[in-house]
């Protein structure tokens, strides 16, 4: 076994620990049969169709063309797109929060693949099993092979992943660089010493934008200090947070965002790369999505508009997050949710919609020949590097450590306090993973 199958092993392995432990206050999982109801597919479906996400604004044009294949096939159905405006959905899950609780879920929801949905909403036993699709759609043999535990629990398939991203990408103008007389730096002292050149200069080192961009920033710190291995123990309880090493990451990290704007908490993450596509920011730390924005909204081409490399210390590892959706019980129109996910993990969906999106197909069979070359770097990447989750993106963490990870943020952002910041962390774990 190689060292990317072995690391994609014990990847899984976390997510099955942390999902018997994660959840609110030590919540355990539901001790009801999750896979007593199953979502039937049907060729020829109609009626009203809502779809929920947060893909709004920039990211809009991904979901338009994936749209459209999906009406050209079920051209009964009425399509009903519902976004709600928000990076990485932190307005849309307040939305859906109510929603699901209120007993009026749409037909069919985004979720990041992983603890997200499966440690909020599986294990509360909300939503409908995927596996009949799965399998009428020849689909388990069409994703790679370490995917389809992260949506998978209690003999069910819980989300269809549409899409794959890596989130510890940093983003830069080519020229720019060239005209500041600066390198791409590979490590943290590279990067230190090319910030304070940059500094120096008058030039914005960092381009950061409000809390949860923060958050991407941090795991970014985290994985380029303490290394996968370290990183995943994070997440299976192996190495504390209040460890000196996760100690450092909060110093390091603390450091990092010195090199950054000052108005971040009020700038979007699209604002925030828009300081580097106009020069007044040299560097964003970003997932791929940004690709997306800079090619579709900027009509910037990959690798002569923009240029990108792993953010420091990362160099050989893939911070994974797959965007999914999955169908809740209760909904309206079963057999239009089925089309919609299948539709998701067609081919021809993922086709139209990942080459604007920025992101790689989840489909191992996908056509490349319809990609950037920013996308068939990650696809490369994807393919021989070290995997590892995000915690940002609700991979490797229950939905509730996560928004608790926000405030100890938000905290630190105020007072640069590593130390309480450890501690803090600590407290969280206890809740949620141990």
């Amino acid at each position: 076994m190689n060292v990317k199958k072995i690391t994609l092993t014990v990847m899984v392995l976390i997510l099955t620990l942390a999902m018997v432990f994660a959840g609110g206050s030590k919540e355990t999982a539901s001790t009801m049969n999750m896979s007593d109801i199953k979502l039937q597919p049907s060729n020829n479906p109609s009626g009203k169709l809502e779809i929920f996400s947060w893909w709004a604004g920039d990211e809009g044009p991904a979901l338009e063309a994936l749209i459209k294949v999906f009406e050209r096939k079920y051209p009964s159905v009425d399509l009903i797109n519902a976004t709600v405006t928000g990076g990485s959905g932190v307005n849309a899950k307040a939305v859906l929060k109510t929603r699901m609780l209120g007993g009026e879920p749409p037909e069919a929801f985004q979720a990041h693949a992983g603890m997200e949905l499966i440690g909020t909403w599986v294990v509360a036993d909300k939503m409908m099993d995927l596996t009949p699709i799965f399998e009428k759609e020849d689909l388990l043999n069409k994703f790679p092979e370490t995917l389809i535990p992260l949506l998978s629990k209690d003999g069910g398939i819980w989300a269809m992943p549409v899409c794959v991203h890596k989130s510890n990408v940093m983003w830069y103008i080519p020229e720019n660089l060239k005209k500041w007389g600066v390198d791409v730096p590979r490590n943290f002292d590279e990067f230190i010493m090319v910030c304070d050149k940059l500094k120096s200069k008058g030039i914005i080192p960092l381009s950061m934008g409000t809390t949860w961009t923060a958050n991407e920033n941090w795991e970014n710190v985290a994985l380029g200090v303490l290394g996968p291995d370290d990183y995943n123990k994070l997440w299976n309880g192996e190495l504390r947070f209040d460890n000196p090493k996760v100690v450092n990451v909060w110093e390091t990290f603390a450091k990092v965002i010195s090199y950054t704007n000052t108005d971040a908490a009020s700038l979007s993450w699209q604002q925030a790369t828009d300081m580097v596509i106009n020069g007044k920011a040299a560097f964003n730390w970003m997932g791929d999505w940004a690709a997306g924005y800079m090619m579709t909204t900027k009509k910037l081409k990959a690798g002569t508009g923009f240029g990108w490399t792993n953010t420091p210390g990362t160099r050989g590892v893939f911070q994974f997050l797959s965007d999914s959706f999955g169908v809740p019980k209760g909904c309206k129109n079963p057999e239009a949710a089925a089309a919609w996910v299948a539709t998701c993990g067609s081919k021809e969906g993922q086709d139209a919609f990942n080459p604007l999106k920025g992101s790689i197909p989840a489909r191992i069979d996908a056509d490349m020949s319809l990609y950037s070359e920013y996308s068939k770097s990650a696809a490369k990447d994807f393919s021989k590097d070290i995997i590892v989750g995000s915690l940002a993106h609700g991979c490797v963490a229950s939905e509730g450590f996560a928004n608790d990870f926000s405030k100890v943020m938000e905290t630190f952002l105020n007072n640069k306090d590593a130390t309480n910041a450890s501690l803090m962390c600590q407290e969280l774990a206890d809740k949620y993973i141990r």
